[in-house]
């Protein structure tokens, strides 16, 4: 490839999954180089941000059994956290980064790379324990904020707290870690008792600088600006029904809502993130999979595909052909259902470190 530009190379190198990427590193000094300039690891980033993709950690009651992605142009890819020397729960997903849990020690949190295999150990916070969150010493949310374009990423711990020796009092706790200092900050506001379900805990969002979850009654969405550590709520479209179910996403940079009733998937896009101004974008009907609607859950879109997780089955929806299509199922019996730890995710070359 010496007589193609160095531009050209980089622009083909930069479409190889990460596993490839790094082999091309030791095919000589020139592919050395060009893979390791600031520009290429934007670009790299930025053709990624075009290929979401649906991490699954799969288990059953009695063991892990290890972390797939589903991607649209690959296919089915196997990944193994071996690496963390942990037992792990994926909490959250953010532009190609992780957000783990120790299952056998609470309040260990872990930010990795699942691609390049490179971690780190989030030093513990000088909160006691006891008087950390209600009503189990667990935050409510995590929430991973991963900003490609400034190199840094925050992880959230946020819940309700309680002194010890009273009862909870409303207090909404917020633990940040910021990336660049290496530390924790808190702050603390008051907010009305909030419930959220799984999907709404798993499919956490960072648009504008905020992270977002849906409440549990589906009645707005709860925001955090990390720059000015506010809290603020944002409605949800006039039309979507209390009837049906309804997910946040993230499409292209911006908000996004799927509502799945009996019949119908609709996708509304917040084009106006502080007039909360939303648009129905695409709407389709679901009579071909009606068997599954009761049990089906989007988790990562585009303007052109959707991923959607069931009991057992990954499945995309290609928007401009209007076809469905089956990515994968799971072979064996015993298994929590692949939407109970399904998340977005993308390929990065992002460090954690």
């Amino acid at each position: 490839m010496g007589f193609f530009p160095d531009e050209v190379i980089q622009q083909i190198l930069a479409r190889l999954p990460v596993k490839s990427l790094f082999r091309t590193k030791t095919v000589c000094k020139l592919w050395n180089k060009l893979t390791s300039d600031k520009y290429f690891i934007r670009l790299y980033n930025e053709v990624s941000s075009k290929n979401p993709m649906l991490l699954v950690q799969i288990s059953d009651l009695i063991e892990s059994k290890g972390v797939i992605c589903v991607d649209n142009w690959r296919g089915v890819t196997e990944i193994s956290l071996d690496f963390l020397h942990d037992r792990v729960k994926v909490r959250a997903s953010c532009n190609g980064l992780l957000c783990c849990s120790s299952i056998p020690e609470m309040g260990v949190y872990y930010v990795c790379n699942p691609m390049t295999r490179e971690w780190k150990l989030l030093p513990k916070s000088r909160e006691r324990p006891v008087t950390r969150f209600y009503p189990d010493g667990e935050a409510t949310l995590v929430g991973l904020a991963c900003d490609l374009a400034k190199n840094k990423y925050n992880v959230v711990l946020a819940g309700y707290h309680r002194a010890f020796g009273h009862r909870p009092d409303g207090t909404f706790k917020c633990l940040v870690f910021d990336s660049e200092s290496n530390r924790w900050r808190k702050f603390v506001s008051v907010q009305d008792y909030y419930q959220f379900s799984i999907m709404n805990r798993n499919q956490v969002v960072f648009v504008n600088g905020a992270l977002h979850w849906l409440t549990d009654s589906c009645s707005f969405i709860l925001a955090l600006d990390l720059e000015g550590d506010v809290w603020r709520k944002i409605s949800l479209p006039d039309k979507v029904g209390s009837e049906s179910r309804s997910y946040l996403l993230e499409c292209d940079g911006c908000l996004s809502v799927i509502e799945i009733s009996d019949e119908w998937m609709e996708t509304w896009v917040l084009k106006d993130y502080y007039r909360d101004e939303w648009h129905s974008v695409d709407k389709v009907s679901l009579r071909c999979i009606k068997g599954m609607v009761p049990s089906i859950f989007p988790i990562s879109q585009t303007r052109e595909y959707v991923f959607l997780a069931t009991h057992k089955q990954v499945l995309v929806y290609h928007r401009n052909g209007r076809l469905w299509k089956e990515m994968y199922s799971v072979k064996y019996g015993s298994t929590l259902p692949l939407w109970f730890s399904a998340h977005a995710f993308r390929s990065t070359i992002l460090s954690c470190n």
